[in-house]
């Protein structure tokens, strides 16, 4: 839910709340409005009755609610000073309606010549159930049109104001820290974006500053490892390849030597997973994984023949996905590797290419991998000194870079699929 609508939820909330309360305020001040109103019609009316009774005393003999909506009745003396003038509502039966009806009633008295006289006075009143009928209807009325009025403000007249928020809501959207396009402010009036603008604008910059000194220093430490690394291997090589050492040195030397090999490439793998992790492989194309399977099992006929295994390749689908086409050969490459280094001697490798999937599987140890750890770093499948436990975890970090999902299971064999996202 946007901001301008989330907002709008809660103003119509509080309007429930305040338009109900003004309506029972208002409906009893319109009632005791009109009750006035009404005492105030019958008391001048009695008034004007009662001077017109001195004027015609026939006026005396209107003793039942008629044409008139008044009865004077004579009655024993009383005293005008005991008798106070009261006010109430009764129901009388009316005619055009067929149904009692509520009225206001007026009773009084009055002297005249000597004898006392009490007179009623009745008129129409609005019936309560219609009114809070009305009222209730008109509230809804008026309730709807002001959230209709709110809704309308919000994306009429306050989407424009919040128009340098949205536009920096869709910057942060395209924002690549791998990529040179820092974020520019648009000049606004409002202080508090201006304020916002700021301060997303000198935090993009910080963290591009961060990453580009830690690309670097990755870069140039490993670039530094390999050169004395490099150097160091070859020493040895030329230190075996001299002759001059016992059997038992030319054992340390070696060991020392597959130590450093190994070392050499932890410190590609480890470089590698940075870059995969930086966002470093921009380029991206259509790769034909068909073909790019192909290529990748026949550099490893010679391996797996060593082996004694086979690689059987069964395409039974085209699958193109766009990415970068040196990750997808790395992603491809360890998968195959893994199946053939971990693999029982003499065994198929299997690889299945199905529509948006691909399947490797092989022959290994006859119980499920651990799941949970499978493709955690420097967790080795298998007690390999050669292998640095890095392979699976590069194939995962590329699979979750391109949203694909690299998946394990057991049954007899060890598979590993790649299922490939369709909009790819």
């Amino acid at each position: 839910m946007k901001l301008l609508n989330h907002t709008t939820k809660y103003f119509a909330l509080l309007l429930i709340v305040l338009i109900s309360i003004w309506a029972v305020i208002f409906y009893f001040a319109m009632i005791d409005e009109v009750y006035d109103s009404l005492d105030d019609g019958l008391e001048n009316q009695k008034e004007l009755i009662i001077d017109a009774v001195k004027v015609n005393p026939d006026l005396l003999q209107d003793t039942d609610f008629g044409v008139n909506n008044y009865t004077i009745k004579r009655v024993d003396y009383i005293g005008q000073n005991k008798f106070k003038d009261s006010y109430r509502d009764t129901l009388m039966y009316m005619q055009n309606e067929d149904e009692y009806e509520p009225i206001r009633l007026l009773e009084g008295a009055f002297e005249q010549d000597g004898k006392s006289y009490r007179i009623k006075l009745i008129t129409s009143m609005v019936e309560e159930d219609d009114q809070i009928e009305n009222l209730f209807t008109y509230l809804v009325g008026l309730y709807l049109a002001l959230v209709l009025s709110i809704v309308v403000l919000n994306n009429l007249v306050l989407k424009k104001v919040w128009k340098p928020f949205y536009s920096l809501i869709d910057k942060l959207k395209g924002f690549r820290i791998e990529k040179d396009e820092p974020i520019k402010q648009e000049p606004t009036a409002i202080d508090e974006f201006n304020l916002l603008n700021q301060s997303v604008e000198r935090l993009t910059e910080k963290s591009r500053d961060s990453y580009i000194a830690q690309k670097q220093f990755i870069e140039n430490a490993a670039h530094e490892l390999q050169t004395p690394l490099a150097i160091a291997i070859n020493k040895l090589e030329l230190l075996l390849e001299k002759n001059e050492l016992t059997g038992h040195q030319t054992e340390e030397v070696g060991g020392v030597l597959d130590n450093l090999t190994l070392l050499t490439r932890l410190n590609k793998s480890l470089l590698l997973l940075s870059k995969i992790d930086n966002r470093q492989y921009l380029e991206e194309e259509q790769v034909d994984f068909n073909g790019l399977i192909d290529n990748v099992a026949a550099d490893f006929l010679d391996f797996a023949t060593h082996k004694n295994m086979q690689i059987s390749v069964v395409s039974n689908a085209k699958v193109r996905y766009t990415m970068n086409a040196d990750l997808a050969i790395i992603m491809i490459t360890n998968l195959i590797k893994n199946a053939i280094l971990h693999g029982e001697e003499g065994k198929e490798i299997a690889i299945e290419i199905e529509e948006n999937k691909v399947i490797i599987k092989n022959y290994g140890q006859d119980k499920p991998l651990e799941i949970d750890q499978l493709f955690t770093r420097f967790k080795k499948v298998s007690a390999d000194s050669r292998s640095t436990g890095l392979g699976l975890a590069i194939s995962k970090a590329i699979a979750d870079k391109y949203n694909l999902q690299l998946k394990y299971s057991f049954a007899q064999q060890h598979i590993f699929t790649v299922i490939f996202n369709t909009k790819g």
